[in-house]
């Protein structure tokens, strides 16, 4: 096969046209939608992440032209390379979307809803697998893990009760830092981060774990229970950094600049790591050069009261033509 030659890939009876060597879960985001898997631990910034949450299992009911022959299990698409002419399900399997549901139930297990008070709320992948595949209730009998905070320098504040173990923080700091100094321990459910974290802080891009965090295990202590997110306006800015791009989101609270965070993807990801200066360091308008707002996805709770353009709902023109009809008939009774 040439370098430059594509291979064909069938996801929720949708084709596509990818490279070799490609995973499923890419293949995917090619296509985009609701046939994306979600993904708790891949981040595709971060070399070596992903296979560690589950939640982006996939049926692969045809291997290949080659080999016909489907999965005899479910795989991990973050994992799973494609092959030319593979069929895969996502949403369209209800074995997916039942194994799915007892993963989701599975990083629940420890996991405290305590979104009421989280400052990753309205931010938090968690929440969303869990309105969409939570459970009512839970199998688990057992008392759940309970962690005390623990302060991350004087910037970033971990609480390990929350945390899925999806390793993105671990893979962060090893990869954007010459100094890692914590890392995860122990096995199964005494796993925990752990290690020297406090003196985590010392390096210029400590700060990153706190967004690549996909729940609210880390945080930003300086906007630690400020406000919520959906009730600020995000804008996109710049600045000359001598360290960093400089290019970063900005959260707006009237006048005041709430929080500073690096920029995002449609899936979560980092689009450019950021410096701790433009991150904790740089909290006023006139630091920064703005660009414009940013553009939040209609379906998340951000982009409440954030509207760029009205467009009228079918209903409202169907409740029109409702009010017209009436208007009519109450006319002609008159009449008559």
């Amino acid at each position: 096969m040439a370098d430059n030659e594509k291979i064909k890939v069938s996801i929720d009876g949708i084709t596509v046209e990818v490279t070799p060597g490609t995973t499923i879960l890419n293949a995917a985001r090619q296509i985009g939608g609701e046939i994306v898997p979600p993904a708790m631990c891949y981040y595709s910034k971060l070399e070596g992440s992903g296979g560690k949450c589950r939640t982006c299992l996939v049926k692969v009911s045809k291997g290949s032209e080659k080999d016909p022959r489907p999965m005899p299990k479910l795989v991990a698409s973050c994992r799973t390379t494609v092959m030319d002419g593979m069929e895969v399900q996502n949403i369209t399997s209800n074995e997916v979307v039942e194994a799915r549901k007892g993963v989701v139930e599975m990083l629940l297990i420890n996991h405290p809803l305590d979104c009421p008070i989280c400052d990753q709320a309205g931010e938090c992948h968690l929440q969303d697998l869990g309105f969409e595949h939570g459970a009512v209730n839970t199998r688990y009998e057992f008392d759940r893990r309970t962690f005390e905070k623990i302060d991350i320098g004087d910037k970033i504040q971990l609480h390990m009760t929350r945390c899925i173990l999806c390793y993105r923080c671990v893979y962060t700091a090893d990869q954007l830092t010459n100094k890692r100094v914590h890392g995860i321990l122990g096995r199964g459910d005494a796993s925990e981060i752990s290690t020297y974290i406090e003196k985590a802080i010392d390096n210029d891009f400590s700060g990153n774990v706190i967004d690549v965090c996909p729940v609210g295990a880390l945080t930003d202590k300086t906007f630690r229970f400020k406000n919520r997110v959906w009730f600020t306006k995000p804008v996109d800015a710049h600045r000359d950094c001598p360290t960093c791009s400089g290019k970063v989101t900005l959260w707006y609270k009237g006048e005041e600049v709430l929080r500073v965070t690096a920029r995002k993807d449609e899936y979560g990801e980092v689009e450019e790591f950021i410096c701790n200066t433009c991150r904790f360091d740089k909290k006023k308008a006139s630091d920064w050069v703005i660009e414009g707002p940013r553009n939040v996805a209609h379906t998340s709770v951000i982009s409440s009261n954030h509207y760029q353009t009205l467009k009228p709902l079918p209903v409202v023109k169907e409740n029109l033509q409702l009010k017209e009809a009436n208007k009519h008939q109450f006319e002609r009774s008159v009449r008559l």
